[in-house]
C-alpha cells in the first residue's frame, strides 16, 4: 500500500488515547505508551490523560541526544526507549552523522571498541532502554559486548558537547497540502 502525506488525516489523540486506556483498564494491554512525542506532544496528552504513557519511543543517538524531553519523561515518570543509536539509514530518514561523527570515532578508537558499540554503550548509560537491530550475526556478538565496560567520565563530557542535529525527518509526513506543513511542525519546532 502506498500512501502520500495528503492521506493522513487529523489524529483525535485525546479518543484514541480514552480508548487505549480502556485497553489497559480491561487487561488488553499490560502498559501503553507513545512513539516520537516531542514534550509539546506529550504536555497536550497529558493535560487530558488519565493514565500516563508507561514509554516514548524515540530517536536517541549521541547526535541527537534529547536532553529535554528525557529530563520530561523522568519528571513525569515515562521511560524512554531509544532507537537509531547509530542513525539508521532507510528509505525515510536516517544519516550517517552518528557513526561518522568525530568524538565517537576518537572515542572508540581509544578504548578499542568500534564506534557501534561506543553508541549503544552511550544509549545504555543514559538510563533508559535501546532498540537495535541487525541481521548480520557479528553484529549481533559485538551488540552485546558492550556490557562489561564503561565510558570514561571525559568521554561522556565531549560526546555531551557534540552539535545536536535531528537525523530522523518523516518527510513522507511532510506536504504543502497535509497535516504537516514542514519538519518544524510535526517535531513541534524541536528539529
Amino acid at each position: 500500500m502506498v500512501f502520500t502525506s495528503e492521506d493522513m488525516i487529523p489524529l483525535d489523540m485525546p479518543t484514541v488515547w480514552e480508548a487505549m486506556e480502556k485497553c489497559q483498564s480491561l487487561g488488553l494491554a499490560k502498559s501503553i505508551g507513545v512513539s516520537n512525542f516531542t514534550c509539546r506532544k506529550l504536555a497536550d496528552l497529558l493535560s487530558h490523560a488519565k493514565i500516563p504513557p508507561a514509554v516514548n519511543q524515540v530517536e536517541i543517538n549521541p547526535v541527537w541526544q534529547q536532553r529535554k524531553l528525557r529530563d520530561l519523561c523522568s519528571e513525569k515518570g515515562i521511560h524512554v526507549t531509544a532507537y537509531s543509536l547509530l542513525g539508521a539509514i532507510g528509505v525515510f530518514w536516517g544519516s550517517n552523522a552518528v557513526l561518522e561523527c568525530e568524538e565517537v570515532k576518537r572515542i572508540a578508537q581509544s578504548l578499542g571498541k568500534s564506534r557501534a558499540q561506543v553508541c549503544l554503550r552511550w544509549g545504555v548509560e543514559q538510563g533508559g532502554s535501546i532498540v537495535v537491530k541487525s541481521f548480520n550475526r557479528e553484529r549481533l556478538k559485538e551488540n552485546m559486548e558492550i556490557f562489561d565496560w564503561h565510558l570514561k567520565e571525559e568521554d561522556k563530557e565531549r560526546l555531551s558537547l557534540v552539535p545536536q542535529k535531528r537525523l530522523i525527518l518523516v518527510h513522507p509526513f511532510i506536504s504543502p497540502n497535509g497535516l504537516y506543513k514542514s519538519h518544524a511542525e510535526f517535531w513541534d519546532g524541536d528539529v
